[in-house]
């Protein structure tokens, strides 16, 4: 089976930018919880939620953040590419049915080790921000480039 591998370290520039958006449904904070292991009532149980400051279930903020996950992966740079490090500040509650947009935009290239630092954004389909962040990556090889594995800082 032939992949096409994503954008190499040459091919990225400062000011890239691509997103992914998605509608957060019961049934994901549901299968979330699942997954994760972690059923707060804060996510899982309405009349609980009725008593916090949010007055409704909101989803995990892990849900939203990993959103981000198509657009590095499949995208910028795209496949192939190594997370290395993740930051994000979660700024607004994430609602069941609100539609996020998660970003990602190229700010830094580091020649020394061929990185890409990238700035994060997440928004709800008010234009509200739900959260902020970075990520550091390791871009995919250029085609033609042995894959190495070696171990990261």
């Amino acid at each position: 089976m032939d992949f096409q591998l994503g954008l190499s370290y040459d091919e990225l520039y400062v000011g890239m930018k691509a997103s992914f958006s998605k509608t957060i449904t019961e049934t994901d904070v549901y299968l979330f919880a699942g997954i994760s292991g972690d059923f707060n009532p804060m996510h899982v149980n309405e009349e609980f939620a009725k008593l916090t400051p949010f007055g409704k279930r909101i989803a995990h903020g892990a849900l939203p953040q990993c959103l981000i996950a198509p657009v590095l992966g499949t995208q910028l740079p795209g496949l192939g590419t190594v997370l290395i490090e993740i930051s994000t500040r979660f700024k607004a509650p994430t609602f069941f049915g609100d539609t996020v947009t998660a970003t990602a935009e190229v700010t830094e290239k580091i020649d020394e080790k061929r990185r890409v630092r990238l700035k994060l954004l997440w928004t709800n389909q008010r234009g509200e921000t739900v959260a902020t962040g970075s990520a550091l990556v390791i871009p995919p090889p250029k085609p033609g480039d042995v894959l190495s594995m070696k171990k990261t800082d």
